[in-house]
């Protein structure tokens, strides 16, 4: 019963922030799964990156259908990403578990609050004034970072990517966070399998549950975003994240 509650509560709050921000799973569901369940960090991890894979998939087919998803520079971006997930995810392997998942707390609270006070307001047209060539090559390189994040520690990654989204690349809310989710399922994907290949089968029970329950909030979170107004989106994105950062950071300091 223990292992319903807290997978379903995980769920929620990482399908929420799957389909409004584009959030890694990771950053909801690590902490919950090592603290309440004492599950070792590194499985923690594999586990959140494999419900990232459906939730993040069927968050960028809600936000391509309704238009809101730039698959070109998206590809460029998930190029980089996944080359670099690998990495950060071998890395990740080498530390102790008390290293992973402990910086974008403060990041997801930071910009949650930014979208509430200072919402992205960018338009479809000014998106495409910006020169090709340069949103490619600035794709690839933040990509990189984005991606090693992604795998070192399972969280940051779709936070780091809406933030470059939006404030590196221009684009407007709900495009940035449709080619998130469209990128995050790929790297996602990638992770989580590089994870349960070097460190083992996870919970099998705790999988399936977390892998449920995420899908169906993230698709319930998605459908919501695609029909609000550009300013109800950046003030509920905004409050999902700064709730969620407020959440796992008193997770974080459960005895």
């Amino acid at each position: 019963m223990l292992k319903l509650i807290v997978c379903f509560f995980a769920g929620l709050g990482a399908g929420l922030g799957t389909g409004f921000a584009g959030m890694s799973a990771a950053a909801v569901i690590s902490p919950m799964l090592i603290t309440f369940l004492g599950i070792p960090a590194y499985q923690a991890v594999g586990i959140a990156l494999a419900s990232d894979v459906l939730a993040s998939a069927v968050s960028a087919y809600t936000y391509g259908k309704n238009r809101n998803l730039d698959v070109r520079n998206g590809l460029v971006m998930m190029a980089a990403v996944l080359i670099f997930t690998m990495v950060g995810s071998w890395v990740a392997s080498l530390v102790p578990n008390a290293t992973m998942g402990s910086f974008s707390v403060f990041m997801t609270m930071i910009l949650g609050i930014k979208f509430i006070f200072k919402p992205i307001m960018t338009t479809k047209e000014s998106m495409a004034a910006v020169d090709p060539g340069k949103r490619a090559i600035r794709a690839a390189l933040g990509g990189s970072a984005v991606g090693f994040i992604c795998g070192f520690v399972g969280a940051g990654g779709g936070m780091m990517m809406l933030l470059l989204l939006t404030s590196v690349l221009g684009y407007e809310l709900k495009t940035a966070v449709g080619t998130s989710v469209f990128v995050m399922a790929f790297t996602a994907f990638t992770g989580a399998a590089s994870h349960m290949v070097i460190g083992g089968a996870p919970d099998p029970v705790c999988l399936v549950l977390c892998i449920l329950f995420t899908l169906l909030w993230a698709r319930i979170a998605a459908l919501f975003a695609n029909k609000a107004s550009p300013i109800v989106l950046n003030r509920a994105v905004g409050v999902v994240l700064t709730v969620l950062g407020v959440v796992i950071l008193g997770v974080r300091f459960v005895p």
